[in-house]
């Protein structure tokens, strides 16, 4: 059974543009990447309704509220390791400069025996579409092509 994550992707519109709300991992594996490494907020789960655990993630990963208004499941996505994403589109204009999150400890640096603290974000920002492809995992960016299909012409 492959592992399970679920996470929101608020969005809003600023006149013609809209923009998604994302965040860059944190810990050391992460610090030095950018593009492509953006995620939504997202949490594993196994014995909870997708949509209730994309709520307490988000609240956990960076102390806000959980926005009000309507979620829109989007299609699940497999991630390159094999979790399977189900994310829940939200349009709610949040104000992120007080977003703290949650933290995990791991072995920091590798082998040395010391246990080091590090926030499960780092960064929590709002992009445009155009911007966001480019910032998220590839197998999230296809998403914002489900939601919001990019304009021809």
């Amino acid at each position: 059974m492959p592992r399970t994550s679920a996470g929101l992707l608020p969005f809003r519109r600023r006149g013609d543009v809209v923009e998604v709300l994302i965040a860059h991992p944190g810990g050391p594996f992460w610090a030095r990447k950018d593009d492509g490494a953006w995620s939504v907020v997202k949490g594993e789960y196994t014995d909870e309704e997708p949509l209730v655990a994309a709520k307490r993630e988000f609240v956990e990963e960076t102390g806000l509220a959980v926005p009000v208004g309507e979620f829109v499941p989007l299609p699940e996505v497999r991630q390159r390791g094999g979790k399977v994403v189900t994310v829940f589109a939200i349009e709610a204009d949040i104000d992120v400069t007080d977003a703290v999150s949650n933290t995990f400890e791991m072995e920091w640096p590798p082998k040395s025996g010391k246990m080091q603290s590090f926030p499960e974000i780092d960064r929590i920002e709002w992009f445009a579409l155009a911007d966001a492809r480019v910032k998220l995992l590839a197998a999230q960016a296809v998403l914002l092509d489900v939601h919001f299909p990019p304009v021809r012409g």
